[in-house]
């Protein structure tokens, strides 16, 4: 990861213990489930099915290079599903494909101006693909002006008979957007979901989420996450706050938060923001899945992780591998 190796020495400064104190270190969510990812992703063979998701907010631009990083060299996985927020005007679709062949094809899409959602599978696995079906749902934002509505798409996908739902979003930001969030969010699953009758033995969310760290200042929190102590400031997400209070996502999981928060950063570095805005960093950037049927599938979460060698972006890409596996099969 990025991190720095040195300490802050600023006399007068916040030392280890005030922060932690000041903060809090409570990390138990009831709403989201937090488990701890395998770490050592080989993508058994032992699986029924192994997906590679990754959602990157691209702040309007692109580079062939990060597109070629954010893929990866290890192909091992079945489908690789890739949302994007704030995409450019350029072809992403045909980018993607590029850094992702030889070994895997685009089998579907989905678009709602600037966020975008891709779904690769293995060359000659459309056989395999029984049913696809793209959606999107908006929920405002600035319209076709600057190219940042806000919403998300879905796509839908019987992959050799496993049903899975991906949905990709971008919802409201500041910190004080946290109501609007939450409600953007009951809109969303209210169309892509609880009117859909059919079932999924998968349902996964990824996107830039715009959740914030909620009353901890820029000092404070730069500091803990220079010293290697951004779990201190888990408590204080408000994604896992509004889970928690019964608001949104439960029954979901999600992989512990132990990379850097993914916004916001010099864009072309690994620095966080130093123009006059000096926004606060928070996890914005987030992927949560959950299982319908929990006693005829098992999970594996083998890695969930930032991407901090992407520099294009004022955001880090963040990545999940995750593999499913029939327990009565």
């Amino acid at each position: 990861m990025g991190n720095t190796n040195s300490l802050c020495g600023r006399k007068g400064f916040y030392n280890k213990e005030t922060l932690i104190s000041s903060v809090g270190n409570n990390s138990s969510h009831d709403g989201i489930r937090t488990i701890q990812a395998v770490k050592s992703c080989s993508f058994s063979r032992k699986s029924d099915l192994c997906i590679r998701i990754i959602t990157w907010n691209m702040n309007g631009k692109v580079s062939y290079e990060d597109l070629v990083q954010l893929v990866g060299k290890d192909r091992d996985f079945d489908l690789l599903v890739v949302g994007v927020q704030e995409a450019p005007k350029t072809n992403v679709a045909q980018l993607l494909q590029t850094a992702s062949s030889p070994t895997h094809v685009l089998l579907g899409k989905a678009k709602l101006q600037s966020i975008q959602l891709f779904l690769f599978g293995p060359k000659n696995s459309q056989p395999l693909v029984k049913e696809l079906n793209a959606e999107s749902q908006s929920v405002g934002g600035c319209g076709g002006l600057i190219g940042r509505k806000k919403g998300a798409v879905a796509i839908r996908i019987n992959y050799d008979d496993i049903k899975i739902v991906f949905i990709s979003c971008h919802l409201s930001a500041h910190a004080n957007k946290v109501d609007q969030r939450n409600e953007e969010l009951r809109r969303i699953s209210n169309s892509l979901l609880s009117k859909d009758k059919r079932t999924h033995d998968l349902i996964v969310w990824l996107g830039d989420l715009n959740y914030r760290i909620q009353d901890v200042s820029n000092r404070p929190a730069r500091s803990l996450i220079h010293n290697h102590l951004q779990s201190v400031l888990v408590s204080k997400d408000q994604l896992l706050q509004e889970a928690e209070r019964g608001e949104i996502f439960k029954g979901y999981y999600e992989g512990t938060l132990g990379f850097k928060p993914t916004y916001k950063y010099n864009v072309g570095s690994s620095n966080y923001d130093t123009s006059h805005k000096v926004r606060v960093p928070a996890w914005t950037d987030r992927i949560l899945y959950k299982i319908q049927d929990t006693k005829n599938i098992q999970t594996t979460l083998y890695s969930y992780d930032s991407i901090d060698q992407v520099n294009g972006s004022d955001h880090k890409p963040v990545k999940a591998d995750l593999c499913l596996k029939w327990i009565n099969s």
